[in-house]
């Protein structure tokens, strides 16, 4: 017999606490709230994971709950522990890892950039695009605000999850941010890149190597190397597997079965898939469409109930 309401709530926090408990055992969930539009959730709990260098179409608000996370940014790397907040904007290339031996725990809101424009202009103290100005910012408040933000929307409590997340992001932005920085680049070499990384993307499947696209494109090897690295963050090869997992995603978000993802972006088979997506999102590309399924089967459920459903929730 199965448990509903407020005491299916109680036996899922305690199932999560029992298990953030095991502090040697990874785990994660990378889900979406039907009722919190245009935001992806992620709480884990990773020991020997780690993410290679990639980058994020929205933005990132992190808060390390356990451990220690070291994050590798552009201007070096931070140590996030307990109490503190990680800010990234989007577009910016970074790594993360355990810095201490039994990992690190942490709950992140990753908000597109229309739902942070849309939060920034209600406050109206920002104009133009918004950028965080600070990497990490130790906030104990901020912190647990963001993990209520993942407790209710796993309890289904829409009106508690959105007013919460709306009042991160705006203290967030009302603290640290400011119009979103442009990155800086010789000019050298940036159209150069630009149209690289434009032959990419048209050729995920099959791509030209590194000799030949410089050839395409009039430059050498090395001197588009460097200028692609420059204006992206990291190397063509990187890019293009960040890239290929980003388009995965959008297709596994379609209903797409994870092997025919794979070969659609340009990996050979669904292993390479799983070995990238995991490396990369955090979760494996199965558990994902799994959980945008179980997102998709809520939101049919709610239509189907019709207007009083929140009501009688």
């Amino acid at each position: 017999m199965g448990t509903t309401g407020k005491d299916g709530a109680e036996v899922r926090r305690a199932g999560r606490e029992s298990r953030e408990g095991r502090g040697d055992r990874e785990w994660a969930r990378h889900w979406q709230y039907p009722e919190l539009p245009g935001l992806d959730l992620l709480r884990a709990h990773y020991v020997r994971h780690t993410f290679p260098r990639h980058a994020h179409e929205g933005y990132v608000i992190a808060a390390v709950t356990g451990g220690i996370e070291e994050i590798g940014l552009p201007g070096g790397t931070v140590r996030a522990g307990p109490g503190t907040v990680v800010l990234i904007n989007p577009e910016v290339a970074h790594t993360a890892r355990a810095g201490v031996p039994e990992g690190w725990a942490y709950a992140t809101l990753y908000p597109s950039r229309e739902l942070i424009t849309e939060v920034a202009a209600e406050i109206g103290t920002l104009r133009g695009t918004p950028g965080f100005t600070a990497d990490m910012v130790a906030d104990p408040q901020g912190s647990q605000v963001i993990t209520e933000v993942h407790r209710a929307a796993e309890a289904g409590n829409a009106l508690a999850a959105d007013t919460l997340l709306r009042g991160v992001v705006a203290r967030m932005l009302s603290r640290h941010a400011g119009p979103l920085p442009a990155r800086t680049v010789r000019r050298a070499g940036a159209a150069d890149a630009e149209r690289a990384r434009s032959v990419l993307e048209g050729r995920m499947a099959e791509p030209p190597s590194l000799e030949q696209l410089a050839a395409e494109l009039g430059t050498s090897p090395f001197a588009l190397l460097r200028a692609f690295r420059e204006r992206y963050g990291m190397p063509p090869h990187t890019w293009l597997t960040d890239a290929r997992v980003r388009r995965a995603r959008r297709l596994l978000d379609a209903g797409t079965p994870p092997a025919e993802a794979a070969v659609a972006v340009g990996f050979t088979d669904q292993p390479h898939l799983n070995r990238h997506f995991t490396r990369i999102v955090g979760v494996p590309p199965g558990a994902y469409r799994m959980e945008r399924g179980r997102a998709g089967g809520t939101r049919s459920r709610d239509r189907a109930a019709g207007p009083d459903a929140a009501g009688r929730a």
